[in-house]
Order: C-alpha cells, then structure tokens, then sequence
C-alpha cells in the first residue's frame, strides 16, 4: 500500500477503475484531481500513470495529490488536449471519463486508430452514450463490457473497448443499448431515457425505434 491519503471513488469511478487491467499503464485523460490513477497505486492494481487535462487548475489538484501521497515516480502529470501530448507507447489502458459522449468521440478521432491496437478504453461519457457508442462502433472497436451504474440519484454508462480494425454494421438500437441488458438494476436508466427520447421526439426528432425497444423490453422485464 502507498499513501497517506488512501482514496475513496464515487460508485462511478470506481466501475470504471475495476475496468482498468492489472500491471498495467493507464492514461487517464480529462482526470481531473487524479483520483483513479491514485487509488489504482494505491491498491497495487496498476504499476504507473499518466494523468492529464486540458486545464492547469484540476492538473494542479492532481500533482497536490500525487505529491501528498509521494507517487511522483508513479503518476506523471501532463497538461494535454485529449491524447495530444501523451506518448501511446508507454501505456496500456486509457481511461476516458466524466466528459460528454461528443467531446469523447472528438478526442478519439484527433487519435491515430493503429496506435489504439491492444489497448483498451474504459469510458463513461456523463451524456449522450450513443455518440461515444456510434463512434466506437463505426471505427473499427467492439465493446467488451457495457454496463450502467447508478451513483446517487443519477445512472451513468461506462464501456470497456478494444480496437479490432473490423468495421460492422450498425443501426441506432446499437449506439443505444450497446452490450446492456436491461434488468432491475438499470431499468431506471432506461425508463429516463424513454422520456428523454420521447420529448425528443415532440421537437419533430425520430427515435420510434428506439423507443420501442425500450418499452418492449422494459415491460418484458417486469
């Protein structure tokens, strides 16, 4: 154990850490105060970190942190735009997360695709999934695990991806539901989306299909 300030995740969080892979090295972009890649030392889950954003104050908070807990031969802090100043050859995992689904997808295409090749991406836009989803899907990733996870009175989505090259097709009930199964534990997730795609819908918008899909499967699940 490393530390004097042992670090506790939101819910949110630590579903996305638990997606990050043992030994490896992680790049958490947009991270903020430096949470993840702290906590992932911390429990010997990870062996090193770079941790960046795109602002110098949260960065800052972040080297406090990892000075606190004297991890600076563990977590590199980088002022960065997305992935534009990180060295992909030196990690393994990149965590991208609370940031909305276009930001996500906008970042991922500053990126050149080869250099993704056996990495994975653990995601969790804090809006519009079905972006960072589309995105994903139509650029050669296929999502390994998807899941919804409830953090207070809010769900959030977070995807764990891998660059495969192989481009399939795709349609809307895809970049929606990607992987999940809806059962009691997110059903409330997709009952808010119903309603969202529903007054979307009003606005001269069409999502029927979706909404279908989600009322079907929604009362099939009780």
């Amino acid at each position: 154990m490393f530390g004097v300030c042992m670090i506790k995740l939101s819910k949110r969080l630590e579903t996305a850490a638990k997606m990050v892979r043992y030994d490896c090295s992680l790049a958490d972009i947009g991270c903020d105060h430096g949470y993840v890649p702290v906590y992932l030392i911390q429990q010997g889950i990870i062996k090193n970190a770079i941790a960046s954003d795109i602002n110098e104050k949260p960065l800052s908070s972040c080297r406090a942190l990892v000075k606190e807990n004297g991890l600076e031969d563990k977590i590199k802090c980088v002022l960065s735009n997305g992935l534009e100043n990180i060295n992909l050859d030196e990690i393994d995992d990149i965590l991208i997360a609370g940031m909305g689904g276009e930001l996500i997808a906008d970042i991922l295409s500053n990126c050149d695709m080869n250099k993704l090749k056996e990495k994975h991406l653990i995601l969790n836009p804090m809006t519009h999934p079905e972006i960072a989803r589309k995105f994903l899907y139509e650029n050669g990733f296929a999502i390994v695990n998807d899941t919804v996870v409830k953090d207070g009175r809010h769900y959030y989505c977070i995807m764990d991806s891998v660059y495969t090259g192989a481009v399939k097709k795709y349609d809307s009930l895809d970049f929606y539901f990607g992987n999940i199964k809806i059962n009691d534990d997110n059903k409330g997730y997709f009952l808010h989306l119903l309603n969202y795609l529903k007054n979307k819908q009003k606005s001269g918008e069409n999502h029927s299909e979706v909404i279908s899909a989600i009322e079907e499967k929604t009362n099939d699940n009780g």
